[in-house]
């Protein structure tokens, strides 16, 4: 069967969880990683379906690794082989879909609550009773492409998901595990520090630790649906536990 394809754009936001859950259910997969130096394939042809990561970048930055994510994004959705973003990734396919990204009305950084748009995708992608708080790290946003549903809300972020047909696009960090949250708190960036003391939408890093045990387990199941979802109409699907 043919593995699954995965898009890194800098070496601390590996794919955590995410190639957890590939191996505890027997999906082989491909990481390339731009931080690197690793060009990025140019056809999705020998692959079964596309995860794109998140970075510290700007999905309007113009590097070579953005717009090779967008061409692999928009060869995945007319092949019909299904595409998930998790942050920069989400903005990626907002923008290879005509959307635009622009500054977040408040960054969020750390665990934030957020809200369900009731409808049947909502439930298909996130299960009958997802995570009410998931983890972020960004300061922009994407806008919702013409045609895509918005599954997800927040108040300091107003698109936090949205689908296209099989395909999903996430503003935050359902691959994250505790180790790469706790890693991500080791990043003094003068931009986070200015960030916690002006908007409530920023945890420190006391906060973001002290948090993982309160969310991280219900945070892995939502991600269990997600994975599973978005896997279930590939080769993988019949081994795939659910």
């Amino acid at each position: 069967m043919k593995p699954v394809l995965i898009l890194a754009h800098q070496i601390p936001e590996h794919p955590a969880y995410l190639t957890t859950w590939l191996k505890s259910n027997n999906v082989s997969y491909q990481l390339f990683n731009a931080g690197k130096n690793q060009e990025f394939p140019t056809s999705i042809e020998p692959y079964s379906a596309l995860a794109v990561m998140g970075g510290g970048m700007s999905a309007n930055d113009p590097l070579l690794s953005n717009r090779q994510a967008e061409i692999l994004i928009l060869q995945s959705m007319y092949r019909d082989i299904p595409v998930i973003g998790h942050c920069l990734g989400g903005q990626l396919m907002a923008k290879a879909l005509g959307g635009k990204i622009t500054t977040s009305f408040q960054p969020e950084i750390g665990w934030q609550e957020i809200r369900y748009i009731d409808n049947p995708s909502t439930t298909e992608w996130f299960g009958t009773n997802p995570t009410d708080t998931v983890i972020h790290w960004h300061y922009e946003t994407f806008s919702i492409p013409t045609g895509a549903n918005l599954l997800a809300t927040s108040y300091a972020c107003q698109n936090q998901a949205f689908s296209v047909g099989k395909h999903l696009a996430m503003q935050f960090h359902i691959e994250i595990d505790e180790a790469k949250a706790v890693a991500w708190t080791e990043d003094i960036d003068p931009k986070w520090e200015s960030a916690i003391n002006t908007y409530n939408s920023v945890q420190n890093k006391e906060q973001i630790i002290n948090d993982i045990p309160k969310y991280i387990d219900k945070h892995k199941s939502t991600a269990n649906s997600i994975y599973t979802n978005w896997l279930k109409t590939t080769d993988w699907s019949e081994l795939i536990k659910n």
